[in-house]
């Protein structure tokens, strides 16, 4: 077997399965959104018919998280209750080096997250966290059922890195929310101090429902890509697993029962996480992605309602939580203890572990002395053909062996050219071979070996927060697609620009391609062969790059012009074919039998009993 011609048509059916998925996902997504629509219209044409509302009311989305009635202050029985449902809003902040938090006296939770040193794609301050599109809510069953986010706090002591806020039931019963934020770091503590409360919880209700819903903002460049590594992700408590919902699906949801850790809303490069040190027992997680263009700048609306298990008849007691609001970089998460890292999808147990423990940490030790990302990018992927190169040299080497064996099989195919034939022509074809030392397979094992670590680098640049907004030549964000030339209009599985490295990429590809088919005698090339290996697989990969990180076409183009070059330098000083081809000769015109495989045995014995059966098909004649 030819490796050139196994890697290519391994690609190419990679290649038409990428694009038939994003051609059916793409249709499947018009769809949905226009049966959204059309239910939309239908629903407010009838609500408009039936006199519920007027035609210039403005229609929330039906599934949206954020509504929420609000009770009328003369519902509360308690004062204490009837003053906190009136009271104006106040917000207080907490700061360090890293974030800039404000919290709402109402809800008393987050109500802007601001993080620093960051920003977004067009270069405005990064919110996590923005006014309005959130909700941080407790649901309890008093002498009735109350939610805190229709009610009002009060600061009950304030410093620089902490703050205590008290809605207050009766004189000696109250709840505190006491935050707290060390100094160069991305977790705010969080924690629900029950004070007196035994008196006035239900003791038929051991739980309280918490509910958190957030609008996560568009943050980067390119809506596909970011939506594609965007979601929920949330942790067992048990078995310490980590898993996601939500990515690349219009609409998720999922309810558990056993209990979790953490729940995560994960956005490409950033993450708002909820950990609960005794775990949620059970609730549900939901999301869904908002349509391209969203007005206020939504790229999801991620939400979870989680049961909390409550001391009722404790006079005293408290239930400690955490939130990250931070970046998704592998070290920082890491640093946490609480496998945040794991959110960031780098693949499975063999492609996540070559990312996690070889990747990264190269990459990383780089970025220590090289301040151009891509310079990195250029030695990372030297190294890594370097590292790799006697799987080349292996390749190239069974290649040559079997490229200068054409003429002999040639013999061999001239001297059994009958149908009836074949299997003496494989068994003297498997006899030339293993007469010259040649491993039909050589070619395809170390292309194999090769695939764990090019998929590794497909998952590792579009997750990779170290290359976001890092500019390189005329690109200015090695994490999104690199446009230079703006259509104005969509193309179908292209998109509307055109990316230059994706380009590039195609092109060095297409010359890798075309000297392949230069070595190969036009005798061993299958019809159609050439056309698919030197034109459509490079146009494919172009409109399949054309909206990824500019990062990874970037590497795919820096890979194809370095295996050219090694291609190259091989054959010219280190392949001498005719040396090659004398030496097998002799090997194969040795008298000596070659020792037969299992393989070989199986076929002999195959083709005994094919002619045996000749025989007796002939008797029977």
């Amino acid at each position: 077997m030819n490796e050139k011609r196994s890697s290519i048509v391994g690609f190419a059916l990679i290649g038409v399965i990428l694009l038939l998925f994003s051609w059916y996902n793409t249709k499947q997504f018009e769809k949905r959104q226009q049966e959204a629509m059309v239910r939309d219209s239908l629903a407010t044409a009838a609500a408009i018919q039936n006199g519920e509302m007027l035609p210039d009311d403005t229609v929330a989305p039906e599934d949206t998280l954020l509504v929420e009635e609000q009770p009328a202050a003369e519902e509360y029985r308690q004062q204490y209750l009837q003053e906190a449902s009136r009271a104006e809003t106040e917000y207080y902040t907490l700061e360090n080096d890293k974030l800039r938090i404000r919290i709402s006296s109402k809800g008393a939770q987050p109500y802007e997250v601001l993080i620093k040193d960051y920003y977004t794609y067009d270069s405005a301050a990064l919110f996590l966290v923005r006014p309005d599109k959130s909700l941080f809510d407790l649901e309890l069953n008093t002498d009735q059922w109350l939610n805190t986010s229709d009610l009002h706090f009060r600061p009950a002591e304030q410093s620089d890195s902490t703050l205590t806020l008290r809605l207050q039931f009766e004189e000696q019963a109250w709840i505190d929310a006491v935050y707290s934020l060390a100094s160069d770091s991305y977790m705010l503590g969080y924690q629900l101090h029950f004070v007196g409360m035994d008196q006035v919880l239900d003791r038929h209700t051991s739980q309280m429902t918490l509910k958190w819903v957030l609008d996560v903002p568009r943050l980067e460049k390119g809506y596909q890509n970011e939506r594609n590594y965007s979601g929920v992700a949330y942790k067992y408590l048990a078995n310490n697993e980590v898993k996601t919902l939500g990515k690349r699906r219009d609409a998720a949801e999922e309810s558990f029962s056993s209990s979790l850790r953490w729940i995560g809303f994960q956005q490409q490069f950033f993450s708002a996480i909820l950990v609960a040190e005794n775990g949620f027992p059970a609730g549900k997680l939901v999301n869904r992605f908002y349509p391209d263009g969203q007005e206020d700048g939504s790229l999801m609306q991620s939400g979870a309602e989680m049961s909390v298990v409550l001391d009722t008849r404790s006079a005293d007691f408290a239930i400690p939580l955490q939130f990250y609001f931070g970046p998704n970089h592998f070290y920082t998460l890491k640093s946490y203890g609480e496998d945040f890292e794991k959110i960031i999808p780098l693949g499975g147990k063999v492609i996540g572990t070559i990312s996690r423990y070889v990747i990264i940490p190269t990459f990383n030790w780089l970025s220590k002395f090289i301040r151009s990302y891509g310079l990195i990018i250029l030695l990372l992927t030297i190294m890594i053909k370097l590292v790799i190169s006697p799987l080349t040299w292996k390749s190239y080497s069974s290649s040559a062996k079997m490229r200068v064996l054409k003429p002999e099989i040639d013999k061999i195919n001239e001297k059994y050219p009958k149908q009836e034939d074949a299997m003496k022509k494989q068994q003297a074809t498997m006899d030339l071979y293993k007469r010259a030392g040649v491993n039909m397979w050589g070619g395809c094992l170390p292309i194999l070996l090769q695939f764990p670590i090019l998929w590794a680098m497909f998952r590792f640049f579009p997750a990779s927060i170290e290359l976001r907004q890092q500019g390189f030549l005329w690109c200015h964000d090695l994490s999104a697609y690199d446009s230079i030339l703006d259509f104005g209009f969509k193309i179908p599985l292209y998109g509307d620009h055109m990316s230059l490295f994706a380009l590039l990429m195609g092109v060095t590809m297409w010359g890798y391609s075309k000297m392949t088919m230069s070595q190969q005698p036009s005798t061993q090339t299958m019809p159609g062969m050439e056309f698919m290996q030197v034109w459509l697989m490079p146009i494919m990969m172009i409109f399949i790059c054309n909206n990824l990180s500019a990062g990874l076409s970037y590497y795919y183009m820096l890979s194809n012009i370095i295996t050219i070059g090694q291609n190259w330098a091989i054959r010219k000083w280190f392949v001498d074919e005719e040396k090659i081809y004398e030496t097998l000769k002799k090997k194969a015109n040795s008298k000596e039998p070659p020792k037969k495989s299992k393989f070989r045995q199986r076929l002999d014995e195959a083709y005994k009993a094919q002619q045996e059966q000749m025989k007796q098909q002939y008797k029977k004649k």
